[in-house]
């Protein structure tokens, strides 16, 4: 493929390098008071971005033809599915945030530009055929993560998460960047064809080193256990539209990152690294369960689900094959539905003067002074607790059938065990909604923004939800197909 072809299969890319740059010149030049214009402008920039991306999935793009930069790009199916999830969730992210930095005068003009280059880096991991490439695009997302976790300068709680986000962000890239040399010294290569065509005859100890490693260094990425400890202190303590981002568009990105890197480079030893994936999967359910259960901080409460959550999703790729890919990408598109929904409802806790509530014992009787507001957070909560019939069981119902259909039926079982274990939590949260005496302290009013997006994914987790399951699951199995056809 020549030059002019590869450069038509990163246009997005292109798109929002060039428009990153220029809006980093329209802050410097215009100051904070150009930051709402920025974040319109960035919201444009991605909803340009998702159309271009969108007719490559429709069609199920695969093959040789999506290939660029001599395998070091791929622009098919697989990546483009999680390529619209994070442009989603990104634009939802930059939405959400001039109503809560406004509050205090702290919306600065860096905080769509930081998301956007966030936003190019995830675009590069997703795409990523060769282990130089994943490890520019991972360094390119976390740099600018590491900065957003901080970007309350006057707030400690901020400051510590930056901190904490990057020491043991810093710690994980290691971890991936050795697992990376080991595998190009036992391999040869950095490609993810060549390394696949290498272990074809078998394992040596050496890349079996280099595949932990590497799975070490993604796991902390996704907030797998046991490399999930940095995920409820960051959450808790960066602003609430940052950790939104961290929780939908992030991990999507890696945890489709770390599902090319299984299936394409490692795929020929898929034995090898299932028992890994399945060990972090159930530790990540149970340890996610049992760590919600008593968090009085909303958003630590989130943290540990999502830390649930990403068991179910590792469930899906344990199948190593196409029907789990494409199970756990029909998850990841309900999972970050759900995840903006409930951090925007967060976003609207707030006092009679504006200031956000995020003690889980304040939302006390809920119902009863902010209905709507409750009614939707409770149909998002029995969503990520996989309760039918609202939308969120059909993730959970596809992984599950994935995992049968691969004879991993005691994995299921175990995994649904789980999951009747996980729903506690959230049904305590509707319990304090809905029956405890009121607490009368939420009573600050929300953007219209704010309640636009809880609509819709109040609405997209109710049982009419199910009317986009041909639809999803014909994408996702398009997806998927195309990187078992690379593969």
């Amino acid at each position: 493929m020549d030059f002019a072809a590869s450069l038509a299969l990163i246009v997005p890319e292109i798109v929002l390098s060039v428009s990153g740059l220029v809006l980093l010149l329209v802050a410097a030049w215009a100051g904070d008071g150009s930051a709402r214009l920025i974040s319109a402008v960035s919201c444009l920039v991605l909803a340009a971005c998702f159309a271009l991306v969108a007719p490559a999935v429709c069609a199920g793009a695969s093959g040789p033809d999506t290939v660029a930069f001599a395998g070091q790009f791929r622009a098919d199916a697989f990546a483009g599915f999680a390529k619209l999830m994070i442009y989603a969730a990104t634009g939802a992210a930059l939405v959400v945030a001039p109503g809560f930095f406004g509050r205090t005068g702290s919306m600065r003009a860096e905080y769509p530009v930081l998301v956007l280059f966030s936003a190019l880096g995830m675009s590069v991991m997703v795409s990523a055929g060769d282990l130089i490439a994943l490890y520019i695009g991972l360094e390119l997302q976390s740099l600018a993560a590491y900065v957003l976790a901080a970007f309350l300068r006057h707030d400690t709680r901020s400051a510590e998460a930056g901190l904490k986000y990057f020491v043991l962000g810093a710690l994980a890239s290691g971890i991936l960047l050795f697992g990376m040399s080991l595998t190009y010294g036992f391999t040869g290569t950095t490609t993810f064809d060549g390394i696949r065509a290498a272990l074809g005859g078998g394992l040596s100890t050496g890349a079996l080193f280099g595949l932990v490693f590497m799975l070490a260094g993604l796991a902390f990425k996704i907030s797998a256990v046991p490399f999930h400890m940095w995920t409820p202190d960051v959450y808790e303590g960066a602003p609430t539209p940052v950790t939104l981002f961290f929780a939908s568009a992030p991990k999507v990105a890696a945890v489709a990152l770390t599902t090319r890197v299984a299936i394409e480079a490692f795929g020929s030893q898929a034995d090898a690294w299932r028992q890994v994936v399945i060990f972090a999967a159930l530790a990540s359910i149970v340890v996610g369960a049992l760590g919600a259960i008593g968090q009085a901080n909303i958003k630590r409460f989130l943290a540990y689900s999502s830390i649930n959550n990403v068991g179910f999703i590792l469930i899906g790729l344990a199948c190593a094959t196409a029907a789990g890919v494409s199970a756990m990408l029909v998850y990841l598109a309900i999972y970050v539905a759900m995840t903006v929904g409930s951090f925007v409802a967060v976003l609207m806790l707030k006092d009679a003067d504006g200031e956000p509530i995020d003690e889980i014992a304040q939302m006390a009787g809920l119902s009863r002074t902010r209905p709507a507001l409750a009614w939707c957070l409770m149909a998002l909560m029995f969503s990520l607790a996989g309760i039918p019939p609202l939308f969120g069981f059909w993730g959970k119902f596809v992984v599950f059938q994935a995992a049968v259909q691969a004879d991993l039926i005691a994995l299921a079982a175990l995994g649904i065990a789980a999951s009747v274990m996980a729903a506690y939590y959230y049904i305590k949260i509707v319990k304090i909604m809905f029956f405890d005496e009121p607490a009368d302290t939420i009573r600050g009013k929300s953007d219209r923004a704010h309640w636009a997006l809880l609509a819709i994914s109040a609405v997209l987790m109710s049982p009419l939800g199910y009317l986009l399951t041909g639809w999803l699951d014909t994408l996702a199995d398009r997806a998927a197909a195309a990187l078992f056809l690379l593969a």
